[in-house]
C-alpha cells in the first residue's frame, strides 16, 4: 500500500502545534505494517538548515494556476525511513516567515494543492491514497476530481481528508475559483466549494474526497450538530458512513518519564520520583517548596478555546484554599494572559505563570504536577491529556471531542478510571470535580490506583494506525493487515 500524507505542516521539520505530531507520527507508525507512506511539504525559509541543507535535488516542473504557470522545485529528505517530498517556490515559501497568516495564503495553498497533484509522475512515486489534512490542503481532492480523472495515471488514486479542527477554513473569495483553482461554477454550489459566498478549502475537502476523518469519534458526532459544526453540520451529516473518528496517538518513545532528558528525576511509576521533581519545579518556579501540596498544571494556548473563561470565573476562589498551587504555561489571548499574570502577582507562592512556550518546562510541569486542568469547550482531540496521564499527571477535563474519548472518569467504587471529568460548560461544575480529585489526592489507596491507572495506558500510534490501515485498506481493496 502507498500513501502519501499532504500538510502544511510536519515534525520535525516545521511545527505550530498538533497537525504537525500527527505528520510526523502516523506515517512511522503504517510503515511498521510495511505501507510504503511518504509526506510532502511546503519548503518554507523556517525549516532548519541542518534539514533543507541535507535535502536532494530531485527536478523542477511548471504547475498550472488558473490563466498562468508557476515554478516548483521538488527536494527530497529521507529521515527515520520516511521519505518527505518538499516543494519549493521561492515567492510562495522561501522568503516568508512563518507558515501561516500571509495575506496571500489562498495563492500560496491553491499552488501547494495543486502542485502534490502535478509531481506524482515526476517523482516515481504513484500513491494508492493521498491523505490530506486541514483546510490547507482541502483542495486537492476537487483539483483531482476536475483536472485529473481522465487521466488514467490518476484513476486509481484514492483520497482521504482529515479535520484536526474544523474551526480553521480557509475560505476566499470566489474570485480564486477560476483564477487559482481552475474550477468551473458547477464547483461553486452547496455540495461542492460554496460556503457563504466565498470558496471554502475545507469544504472542498469534505465534499470531494472518499473518505473524511476526524480526530476523535465524539468530535466526528459532535461536528454533525450545529453548536460544533461551524456552519457545516448539514455537509457533515450528508457524509453518512464516509465520516468517521479515529484519535491521535502520542510518541511513547519521546514521552517517557523514565527517559526525559528536561526531568530532574526520571522514573516509571514511582509517586516518590514525581514528588522530587515537583520539590524541584517549586525550587525553579520559586513556588513554595512543599512535597504533600497538591500541584495543577496547566500547558497549551491561552484562548477561550481552551475554557479559559471558565477558569476566570473560579480562579481566585481556587487560589483561597489553603492545600492548592497552580503552574501555567503557555500565551494567547492578551486577556487570559494578564489574568494569569495578575493572580501571580496576588499569589506569590502558589501560583506560577510563564507567558512563553518552552517543551522543556512543559515537560517539567507534566513530571511534576499531580493534576493536569483542561476544561475546553470544545477539543478534536488534544494530546496534553495524554502527555499528562503518560507523566502520571491525572487529568481533569470536560467531556468533550477526544478529552472524553481517552479520560473516563475515576469510579472510587470499582477503581476504573483515569482522570476527572464533568458535562456542562459551567465553571462552578469544573470547581466541584477540581475539588472531588483534590480530596482524592488525600486519599493515597485511591491516588495510587488511579496514577497506576493513568500511567498504565496504551497512547502509542499502533492502535490508531490500526485504524487507519484498515480505513485505507476498504478504500483499495488491500488485505486489512495489523500493526501495533
Amino acid at each position: 500500500m502507498k500513501l502519501l500524507f499532504a500538510a502544511a505542516e510536519g515534525s520535525p521539520f516545521v511545527k505550530t502545534g498538533g497537525l504537525a505530531d500527527v505528520i510526523g507520527a502516523l506515517p512511522q507508525a503504517l510503515r511498521q505494517s510495511g505501507a510504503d507512506a511518504r509526506v510532502i511539504l511546503p519548503k518554507y525559509k523556517v525549516i532548519p538548515k541542518a534539514f533543507s541543507e541535507s535535502m536532494t535535488y530531485l527536478t523542477h516542473i511548471e504547475v498550472p494556476m488558473g490563466w498562468r504557470s508557476c515554478y516548483c522545485g521538488v527536494f527530497k529528505l529521507e529521515l527515520d525511513g520516511i521519505p518527505t517530498y518538499f516543494l519549493d517556490n521561492e515567492y510562495f515559501f522561501g522568503a516568508r516567515s512563518g507558515i501561516y497568516g500571509h495575506g496571500d495564503d489562498e495563492e500560496r495553498f491553491a499552488f501547494f494543492n495543486r502542485a502534490v497533484l502535478e509531481i506524482l509522475p515526476h517523482i516515481g512515486f504513484q500513491p494508492d491514497i493521498i491523505h490530506s489534512h486541514d483546510w490547507h490542503t482541502g483542495m486537492i481532492a476537487p483539483m483531482l476530481h476536475k483536472h485529473y480523472r481522465h487521466n488514467p495515471y490518476y484513476q486509481s488514486i484514492k483520497t482521504v481528508f482529515t479535520i484536526h479542527n474544523l474551526q480553521y477554513q480557509g475560505v476566499f473569495s470566489y474570485s480564486i475559483l477560476g483564477d487559482l483553482l481552475g474550477l468551473d461554477d458547477s464547483y461553486f454550489q452547496p455540495g461542492g466549494v460554496e460556503f457563504k459566498g466565498g470558496v471554502s478549502f475545507i469544504k472542498g475537502g469534505i465534499n470531494y474526497s472518499d473518505q473524511v476523518t476526524t480526530v476523535s469519534r465524539t468530535y466526528a458526532r459532535e461536528i454533525q450538530t450545529e453548536y460544533y459544526g461551524e456552519g457545516l453540520d448539514g455537509a457533515l451529516r450528508s457524509l453518512g458512513n464516509r465520516l468517521s473518528g479515529i484519535v491521535n496517538g502520542i510518541d511513547q518513545e519521546s514521552y517517557n518519564p523514565a527517559t526525559d532528558p528536561n526531568l530532574s528525576y526520571p522514573y516509571r511509576s514511582s509517586l516518590d520520583a514525581k514528588r522530587l521533581n515537583k520539590i524541584a519545579l517549586q525550587r525553579e518556579l520559586g513556588l513554595e517548596e512543599r512535597g504533600d501540596v497538591p500541584l495543577i498544571g496547566m500547558v497549551g494556548r491561552l484562548t477561550g478555546q481552551k475554557g479559559l473563561d471558565l477558569v476566570e470565573r473560579i480562579l481566585f476562589e481556587l487560589m483561597e484554599q489553603d492545600d492548592v498551587q497552580l503552574v501555567v504555561l503557555g500565551s494567547g489571548d492578551p486577556r487570559f494572559e494578564q489574568l494569569f499574570e495578575d493572580a501571580a502577582g496576588r499569589y506569590v507562592r502558589k501560583l506560577a505563570v510563564q507567558i512563553k512556550f518552552d517543551e522543556g518546562l512543559a515537560r517539567r510541569i507534566y513530571a511534576s504536577s499531580d493534576l493536569f486542568l483542561m476544561p475546553s469547550r470544545f477539543e478534536p482531540c488534544g494530546l496534553s491529556q495524554l502527555i499528562a496521564m503518560r507523566y502520571g499527571s491525572i487529568p481533569i477535563v470536560r467531556e468533550t471531542g477526544g478529552l472524553n474519548d481517552t479520560v473516563q472518569s475515576y469510579n472510587e467504587f470499582t477503581g476504573e478510571g483515569n482522570g476527572f471529568s464533568f458535562t456542562n460548560y459551567n465553571a462552578h461544575d469544573m470547581l466541584h470535580t477540581i475539588r472531588r480529585a483534590l480530596r482524592f489526592y488525600t486519599e493515597s489507596d485511591h491516588w495510587g490506583r488511579l496514577a497506576h491507572n493513568a500511567m498504565g495506558g496504551d497512547y502509542s500510534w499502533s492502535r490508531s494506525a490500526d485504524e487507519y490501515y484498515a480505513l485505507y485498506a476498504r478504500l483499495t481493496d488491500v488485505p486489512v493487515k495489523e500493526i501495533g
